[in-house]
């Protein structure tokens, strides 16, 4: 079984040997390999239990890399990756001919990312863009720091091809906020790191909220989830009658505190698991700021498994 490392020389081999690598972000971390590479690429949906279908985000390592992944760039994505790069923000955009039909299913658009961790920077920066979706088994419970990628993906990988880099723990806790740039007004097709406020404000316009079918990550109704039952409550005195009628349930419960109820939520919904808690009651945060993107996982953690 692999051993996380942080040497970024190991992780620069396994990519340069079409392996795959565990990527730390400040969001969550990737399971990324080279996106020009088609069985680098299609080992991450076999690793995954991903469906094909589902499109990957290609994280590169800066602005200037934009223009070769896509064949329009409008006036407001530019502005927007210009101020929120790197950072927790993908755009959707129409792929160019480099895209590979394995990263985006077969879609005409592309997502594409700066992450903001030095070590997966440097590590795109010492080989090329890379192609990567959470590293966990797909639908699960997303993870937060390389002991939770190990736990999941461990009996998957190589140990002789692929790498763990161990980063720390994720800073921001949910992943990117993805925009749509290929309609008209631009869509925020999902919740994350940068608030739907804070996008508004940095693009000086307003933006739809998502509708249609699922174009990109995570917006499935069912998803980040845990193996036991979540509960969603609006308040903690309804999270505690539910409690006392639920032996064996947590309550999950940050709203004081919105930025640690972020940075933790992933990693407490794994820990009612392996405490094999009966339920999982969140109490829902406002649906301000990061709140949003609380909301988002924990309703998609509530709805019913597939």
């Amino acid at each position: 079984m692999l051993t996380p490392t942080t040497d970024v020389d190991r992780a620069v081999a396994a990519i340069d040997r079409g392996g795959v690598v565990a990527i730390p972000t400040e969001t969550v971390y990737g399971l990324a390999a080279d996106a020009t590479n088609p069985a680098a690429v299609r080992r991450i949906f076999a690793i995954k239990g991903r469906p094909a279908g589902h499109p990957l985000i290609v994280h590169l390592a800066d602005g200037a890399q934009l223009d070769d992944w896509t064949r329009d760039v409008p006036p407001a994505a530019r502005a927007l990756v210009a101020l929120a790069w790197p950072g927790p923000l993908t755009v959707l955009l129409p792929r160019s001919d480099l895209v590979l039909d394995d990263v985006t299913g077969g879609r005409a658009s592309v997502g594409l990312r700066v992450p903001a961790h030095p070590l997966t920077l440097e590590l795109i920066r010492r080989t090329r863009p890379l192609a990567a979706p959470s590293a966990n088994r797909f639908g699960s419970v997303s993870p937060t720091t390389a002991a939770h990628v190990l736990a999941d993906l461990g009996d998957h990988l190589d140990p002789d091809r692929d790498v763990i880099l161990d980063g720390g723990a994720c800073p921001i806790g949910v992943e990117s906020t993805i925009v749509d740039f290929c309609v008209d007004p631009p869509q925020i097709l999902r919740a994350g790191g940068v608030p739907p406020e804070q996008v508004r404000a940095l693009m000086g316009a307003d933006l739809a909220d998502a509708s249609g079918p699922s174009r990109a990550s995570g917006m499935l109704e069912s998803h980040y989830a845990p193996s036991c039952p979540v509960l969603l409550v609006d308040t903690r005195k309804q999270a505690d009658v539910e409690s006392r009628a639920r032996p064996g349930s947590v309550v999950l419960d940050l709203t004081d505190d919105i930025a640690e109820y972020a940075r933790t939520l992933y990693s407490s919904l794994r820990a009612a698991d392996d405490g094999a808690a009966s339920c999982v009651i969140a109490v829902l945060p406002p649906a301000a700021g990061l709140g949003h993107a609380i909301r988002d996982r924990l309703v998609k953690a509530a709805a019913p498994r597939r």
